[in-house]
């Protein structure tokens, strides 16, 4: 028996669903839960992020798009309308769990099919965890055009947090290019020989500014006097104490973030409570979000920089700035020094170590249980297929079908999508992942992985040589629909035999999203809990694009009757 759930739509959820989510409102005092809404046109808008004019995807006019603010177990419902003339679009609510409502999650070909343009569809979901999330489009590359924006949810009434502040910011981090999604992608697309990549982005920007220069861009397009790309400045009171809500949406780029002359105090990860410690700066990779504590404690008669730099990859893009502002200092006067150049770009080891540090607080852990039931290892590898550069897991490169998986699979439509079967392995003890893989061709598969209701699963995700020598990239990975536990990471081959023996156990950190680093391996524990189909990936936009992701399928069954507005596409149109 399924119980209808209170929806504009024809959503029902299964009573367990319903009733976990009912208990975890009571037991949070969550009773008053509110109802959020937003109503959201996409369009095109010609902006000038870093100075420099150029059409971006705007949400009601403006990138990055609003701040969703919630408290933990209110409903936020958003409505979309399509106004972009010939794309397609779809919106993910990153880090959002989406329990009891996979269709919301926003991933085209995975959970929904795209919104048309001219169409409306309406988002309906409830904000389950307290923490600083995002939203991004999910559909092509749209995301480095602009779609984007900030999630935070505050913790119920009542609720204390393990930290005290005077007032908090938010602060989304972003890479952004001058060309367009349209030529990036038809780059990417190309054969080996006319193979274009994205390239380094021309500006660092933050909360949607940045600052480009304009003496390198053609007649007419650049102002360095526009509004729109003046610098983000963060006002603060001397003595006073500061969160600051990180959150990092780049499509390429791994970043460091600072704050000249002042030490941060993380104390939470992607929406949990972080055993606190302190960093002169944060590494923060594609999809990761951070709080961190500042304190006013400097000089208090002079303004700071506030400063991003790319690391993990050798930079090509200039320092992206921002002010502490300090009260009583004039608003938007620079600082005497030169804004920080941050650490080693390749001082894997320095972002390795803030990766160890990060744990889960001592109040609010909840460990991982023993052992898994499966586990599965992804050999993270560069390729070509049929001429095209590819990127792959376990020699397979993912592509979607045109009926999304969760429609597939509920409606039993098995003929849209390979049946066999994902490799769960690679041939560990003759693979040198210090070299070209000596196989540069892999295949293509839409074929997904299907993960028994409850079940506990480690997935193992190893690095290695790109088709370059001498080169292994960062991987920032994705999981949608769930968090996981960090068991841990190191250097080199991962040994399935010795290595789990050093897994924490104790104390490890939930997130969401997680760095690979170069040559080295990452691994993670997940309860296979929340009915859906589930997409889980590399956020690196391009990389993404490229068919460096999985799809996992769990619990289908145990879902009530799906919502037509989320089918159109495929084998979903009706008359098919």
């Amino acid at each position: 028996m399924y119980m209808k759930s209170i929806s504009n739509h024809d959503m029902t959820l299964s009573k367990v669903f319903l009733s976990f989510v009912l208990a975890s409102f009571l037991s949070l005092g969550c009773a008053q839960a509110k109802v959020h809404y937003h109503k959201w046109e996409i369009t095109y808008q010609y902006k000038s992020p870093d100075c420099l004019n150029k059409l971006a995807i705007t949400i009601n006019g403006q990138t990055p798009g609003p701040t969703i603010y919630a408290s933990q177990g209110d409903t936020i419902v958003v409505e979309v309308k399509n106004s972009l003339l010939t794309e397609n679009t779809a919106i993910h609510w990153h880090g959002i769990r989406q329990i009891g409502t996979p269709w919301m999650d926003g991933t085209e070909g995975v959970t929904q099919c795209p919104i048309l343009p001219s169409d409306t569809f309406i988002y309906r979901f409830v904000v389950d965890r307290l923490g600083t999330y995002m939203y991004h489009s999910h559909y092509g590359m749209q995301r480095s055009a602009g779609l984007n924006g900030m999630i935070v949810v505050k913790v119920p009434e009542g609720f204390k947090e393990p930290f005290t502040y005077d007032r908090e910011y938010n602060i989304l981090l972003n890479d952004w290019w001058h060309n367009s999604t349209y030529d990036q992608a038809t780059g990417l697309l190309m054969p080996e020989n006319q193979f274009k990549f994205v390239g380094e982005p021309q500006s660092l920007l933050l909360n949607g500014r940045g600052r480009f220069n304009c003496s390198l861009a053609a007649s007419g397009t650049c102002n360095a006097s526009h509004p729109e790309c003046a610098p983000l400045k963060l006002i603060v009171v001397p003595g006073r104490t500061y969160l600051l809500r990180i959150a990092s949406v780049t499509s390429l780029s791994a970043l460091n973030f600072e704050i000249e002359g002042h030490s941060l105090t993380v104390v939470e990860a992607d929406g949990h409570y972080v055993d606190p410690f302190i960093v002169k700066n944060l590494n923060i990779y594609s999809g990761e979000t951070y709080s961190v504590i500042l304190r006013a404690d400097q000089n208090p008669n002079r303004n700071y920089w506030l400063a991003s730099n790319v690391v993990s990859r050798k930079p090509g893009t200039p320092t992206g700035t921002g002010l502490l502002n300090y009260y009583g200092i004039p608003q938007g006067r620079f600082p005497p020094t030169a804004p920080p150049s941050g650490p080693l770009w390749n001082d894997t080891y320095y972002r390795m170590k803030q990766s160890w540090a990060t744990r889960a607080h001592p109040n609010f852990n909840e460990p991982p249980p023993a052992k898994s039931n499966r586990v599965i290892i992804l050999l993270n590898t560069q390729n070509r297929i049929d001429g095209l550069t590819r990127w792959s897991l376990n020699n397979v490169s993912h592509d979607f079908p045109h009926t999304p998986y969760l429609i597939a699979v509920k409606n039993k439509l098995r003929h849209v999508f390979e049946q066999k079967p994902p490799p769960e392995t690679y041939d560990i003890k003759n693979y040198d992942i210090n070299v070209p893989p000596p196989n540069r061709n892999a295949t293509r598969s839409n074929a997904i992985y299907k993960l028994q209701f409850g079940s506990v699963v480690d997935l193992i995700l190893q690095n290695a040589n790109t088709l370059t020598a001498n080169n292994s990239e960062t991987h920032p990975w994705h999981l949608h629909g769930h968090d996981f536990w960090v068991l841990g990471s190191g250097w080199g081959k991962f040994n399935p035999e010795t290595d789990p023996k050093n897994y924490n156990l104790k104390d490890p950190i939930m997130k969401n999203n997680v760095a690979l680093q170069p040559y080295g391996w990452t691994a993670i524990r997940f309860k296979a809990d929340n009915p859906g189909v589930w997409a889980f990936h590399c956020h690196i936009e391009s990389h993404f694009f490229m068919g460096m992701g999985i799809v996992f399928e769990e619990g289908v069954n145990r879902l009530g009757k799906l919502p037509t507005s989320i089918m159109g596409c495929g084998k979903s149109k009706v008359g098919n």
